[in-house]
């Protein structure tokens, strides 16, 4: 029996300027992923996030109409199912943080080769951090001091752990490097992981260190 291929993986592309969304549409496309809106702006990327409720949604901070991080917002209140990462030319800590803040898993400048983005982007679909530890942390360390700790009480407690699997994941390491660390298996750390984000009621690893962050993990 044939069995069905894996559903391609389907992105939701805004940017202002056409050649950058045509360029970036072809290059995803031929790398297997669905492209299912390519938009100049961040309402049309709200608009359409929101009606199609994509895996993923790549954007560009400076736009017209609404810009990125405002799209960001809206996108992750109507389809927080759907993966944000942020495209820009501006690789500054106020952005970095003030995106990490709004929910994005990601952040990746404009000088990136191309050739690697189809790669990253499956990295941050699989749960992993894109942002190299260093960065991780001075954009944790600024995103945490800001966040609102009024709901800390509503969470799960955490066992021993996955308390140390949290704080792993707060130093930027992936899921190879956790269970190296604790000798135990890949998958032991996959369920690990996903029992840390009910508990504490967060979307994906990037939001997980921020929690781990402000309490001192």
């Amino acid at each position: 029996m044939t069995q069905n291929p894996e559903p391609r993986p389907r992105i939701l592309i805004a940017d202002d300027h056409g050649i950058v969304r045509t360029g970036l549409s072809t290059l995803l496309a031929s790398a297997g992923f669905e492209v299912v809106a390519a938009v100049p702006d961040g309402l049309q990327a709200v608009e359409q996030a929101c009606a199609l409720r994509p895996d993923l949604a790549l954007l560009d901070i400076r736009m017209p109409e609404v810009d990125g991080l405002q799209a960001l917002r809206h996108i992750k209140e109507c389809s927080p199912e759907t993966i944000v990462i942020m495209l820009t030319t501006y690789a500054s800590l106020e952005y970095l943080s003030r995106a990490v803040m709004l929910g994005a898993a990601g952040y990746l400048t404009k000088d990136l080769e191309p050739e690697r983005l189809p790669d990253l982007l499956r990295t941050v679909l699989a749960g992993e951090h894109l942002l190299d530890p260093e960065m991780l942390n001075r954009v944790l360390t600024v995103a945490a001091a800001q966040m609102d700790t009024s709901g800390d009480e509503m969470v799960e407690a955490l066992t021993e752990q996955e308390t140390r699997v949290l704080a792993l994941i707060a130093r930027g390491m992936n899921n190879r490097q956790i269970a190296e660390t604790l000798f135990i298996s890949q998958n032991t750390v996959k369920t690990h992981v996903r029992h840390i984000f009910d508990k504490l009621h967060v979307a994906d690893r990037t939001q997980a260190a921020i929690w781990a962050v402000r309490r001192g993990l």
